[in-house]
């Protein structure tokens, strides 16, 4: 008998040693919108390796399990039960696009896994889902951010042009309802699909009206080429959203990205940001450590990823589990710095952050600028 309690003493001492928290990832690393996925994937894994070489948490290493989805919603549906019944993780960040989100979040509550999306429709999150969270700034936020700002300017009459899709069609739903509250005119609703190679004919359409800016509320490469056909026309006054704030977009667009203005978080001037900012430390390291390693630039993509995982490690820090514990404890969140701001999470509110989380940037000489 004493033989056989040493033999399982022996067993149970060899499982905590070799325990280890199943984390499953889900971004679109090829595709369309890579440059969304990639950073998202390096981040996860360069803090996953940091946090293991530190310990793991609560003693435990964190064994990945990520899955590209190739922005494909329907990829993301099947990885995502891949992850939830083979791989058995006990939470899964991202996706990286509204869409595929928007496909997977009935799944979260259907498995009790608990979801930490890194794309940024409100929708995600609204009704509220125990199990699905968010790390972006919500497009009612940026809208908000957005239509302040140009009111500040002055300007009334906007002209709107926007991607048929999951994070166009909400962005588009909350500049209309918006822009009511600050007495402007919709002036033009033009749109586009994120596959179009050629929107002239929408642009022309606007470079018609009497407008005072442009709003294009698109990710992917699509902005770049409404950037070059704006410039072709002799276009100005255009304005974008955080879904074109990384290098990459810059780099499509070439010279017409000079002088377009865009809601971002801080992290693309996080160098230019007073010492007496509390973001810019965290800011920084993770700029420093991500360029460090993948000798490309930062973007805010990488730091939706960088927020989903401090934002799992936080709560599972405190849960010890998956589950229901583990989205007890997300909701709990409170105060926490990350790349997209000060996460507060409530019982009602799955994204924590508000319209503050961000700065109005230009783009100037290939480089992302604090706008005036």
């Amino acid at each position: 008998m004493r033989k056989i309690s040493f033999i399982m003493l022996a067993l149970l001492i060899c499982a905590v040693a070799h325990a280890e928290i199943r984390l499953g990832g889900l971004f679109s690393v090829t595709g369309p919108t890579s440059f969304l996925g990639m950073p998202e994937k390096q981040t996860l894994e360069m803090l996953v390796e940091e946090v293991n070489k530190q310990g793991g948490i609560n003693g435990e290493k964190i064994k990945l399990f990520i899955y590209d989805t190739q922005g494909d919603e329907n990829i993301t549906i099947n990885s995502f039960k891949r992850l939830a019944t083979v791989d058995k993780v006990v939470a899964v960040l991202g996706p990286s696009r509204t869409g595929s989100a928007l496909a997977i979040k009935n799944l979260a509550a259907r498995y009790k896994l608990p979801l930490i999306s890194c794309a940024a429709s409100l929708d995600i999150v609204t009704p509220v889902n125990k199990y699905v969270y968010k790390t972006p700034q919500s497009d009612t936020q940026v809208a908000e951010k957005l239509l302040e700002y140009l009111a500040s300017k002055k300007k009334k009459n906007i002209a709107l042009i926007t991607e048929q899709s999951g994070y166009g069609s909400t962005g588009r739903d909350a500049v209309l309802d918006i822009a009511k509250k600050y007495g402007m005119n919709i002036v033009a609703d033009e749109k586009f699909r994120d596959k179009d190679k050629d929107m002239t004919s929408q642009l022309s359409n606007i470079k018609g009206k009497k407008y005072d800016a442009v709003i294009c509320w698109a990710a992917g490469a699509a902005p770049a080429i409404i950037a070059r056909n704006a410039q072709q026309l002799g276009m100005g006054d255009l304005y974008m959203t955080q879904g074109v704030a990384s290098m990459k977009f810059i780099e499509l667009a070439g010279d017409a990205a000079n002088g377009i203005k865009l809601t971002a978080g801080r992290i693309v001037v996080a160098d230019q940001l007073p010492d007496s900012d509390k973001f810019k430390k965290t800011l920084v390291k993770y700029k420093n450590d991500f360029e460090g390693n993948f000798k490309s630039p930062v973007s805010a993509f990488g730091g939706h990823a960088y927020d989903a995982f401090m934002l799992f490690k936080t709560a599972y820090s405190k849960a010890h589990t998956g589950g229901d514990k583990l989205a007890g404890e997300l909701e709990k969140i409170k105060k926490m710095i990350g790349i997209a701001g000060e996460f507060n999470m409530t019982p009602g509110d799955h994204t924590g952050l508000s319209k503050d989380s961000f700065v109005i940037v230009e783009i100037k000489n290939k480089d992302f600028v604090l706008a005036n």
